[in-house]
């Protein structure tokens, strides 16, 4: 019988047990699982129809410590490995809803620059009220005029007293439109990356103002364009010293590339499982699909895949607990999750048929949320070219 790997431990006394995953990570994950059983999979269609979530959500997700995940402990963080960062990216896919995931983890982007390099007063404010779900955190980097040529951002940020005052815009913001607390890239000073500083902008800040974007996909996860109007930003806000805002967002973007391959990973597997249950269930030509040599070949390349991502990810991230920083399989892992997510999401809608047409199941779902993957964190083609460079070509 094909079980999901979610599902080992409860079916099977974690008859698929990994070497990776200690007694520890299992139980956290049975927490996930009732988590996302219970709060997230019921509203997820209607969540995504209606384009967002209950904000109360953020609280419940703090209270069984998925929020704190990596961060620091005196701050309300909670200490965890890559491995428990994969089982909470993991769980939360099962849902196939990757709208309310990308939302409700925003601050995974948004704040570890706060927690890495803001001033310790900034921090103590800040990072408490993220961490318990009464404040929402986003990262500010993409603009209209480019996306992952972060080195040439125009987004100006003025020194004049105390303060800084920005002026500029971003666009396709997650959680742009909720956002407390804007972790953002601006032009301090020449041009190139060591012009580039991160500064903490506050929700309520005067001269702010979001304009709210329609999406292929992810419609429950509120996405925005941002308009700085000579916003002034006390400088105490300043995330790190001046000029040094490239280096840590490249050290963030690292963290968020191995997030978005654990949950593509995921959703994949979503999509496997569920073509396997309607390819049981639907009947054609007298026979369930799942007894067409065809439907039974496409099951098998996608479980193939699935696997092999898995395998690579896991291995990825046995190498960062050692002390590694292999740039080039990261971005590699992430391209090889996508494509991953991207050919299950077909097959499962082709083997759905009309039915995967029709709003309402995972997979249709997931199909729409392939190409924001595929693009956010960094393109595939410059995944390619970065990875490329690290192997010294």
């Amino acid at each position: 019988m094909f079980r999901p790997w979610w599902n080992a431990k409860r079916e099977s006394a974690h008859a698929m047990k990994s070497p990776f995953y200690t007694a520890e990570h299992d139980a956290f994950r049975d927490v996930m699982s009732r988590f996302v059983d219970k709060e997230i999979a019921p509203f997820a269609h209607e969540w995504d129809e209606a384009g967002e979530f209950p904000r109360a959500l953020y609280r419940r997700a703090a209270e069984i410590g998925l929020l704190g995940l990596g961060f620091p402990e005196e701050h309300g963080g909670i200490a965890a490995d890559q491995f428990m960062k994969i089982v909470a990216s993991q769980e939360l896919a099962r849902a196939g809803a990757g709208g309310i995931s990308a939302s409700l983890m925003s601050h995974t982007i948004g704040s570890p620059p706060i927690a890495r390099a803001a001033r310790p007063e900034v921090k103590a404010r800040v990072l408490p009220q993220v961490l318990s779900g009464e404040k929402i955190s986003a990262l500010a980097i993409t603009e209209p005029g480019g996306g992952s040529d972060v080195a040439n951002l125009r987004t100006r940020a003025r020194r004049d007293g105390n303060h800084y005052v920005v002026s500029g815009e971003k666009t396709f913001i997650t959680s742009g439109m909720r956002a407390d607390y804007l972790t953002v890239a601006a032009r301090t000073g020449g041009e190139g990356a060591g012009g580039v500083s991160l500064l903490l902008i506050e929700g309520d800040t005067p001269g702010l103002s979001r304009t709210k974007l329609k999406k292929m996909g992810w419609w429950a996860s509120d996405t925005a364009t941002l308009h700085f109007d000579d916003c002034r930003v006390p400088a105490e806000n300043l995330i790190g010293e001046e000029g040094q805002g490239f280096k840590i967002i490249m050290q963030n973007f690292n963290s968020e590339r191995i997030g978005m391959a654990a949950g593509c990973t995921a959703f994949a597997r979503v999509c496997l499982d569920e073509a396997v249950a309607y390819a049981k269930e639907r009947k054609t030509f007298g026979k369930p699909l799942a007894q067409h040599q065809v439907i039974r070949h496409k099951i098998v390349d996608m479980a193939q895949k699935v696997a092999a991502s898995q395998a690579m990810l896991e291995m990825l991230a046995w190498r960062l607990e050692q002390g590694e920083s292999p740039v080039a399989e990261i971005c590699m892992m992430k391209n090889q999750a996508t494509q991953t997510m991207a050919f299950c999401a077909s097959e499962a809608v082709q083997i759905f048929g009309g039915a995967g047409f029709m709003r309402g199941i995972k997979a249709e779902r997931i199909y729409r949320e392939v190409k924001v993957n595929a693009i956010g964190g960094g393109t595939e083609e410059i995944m390619k070219d970065l990875a490329s460079r690290q192997m010294g070509l």
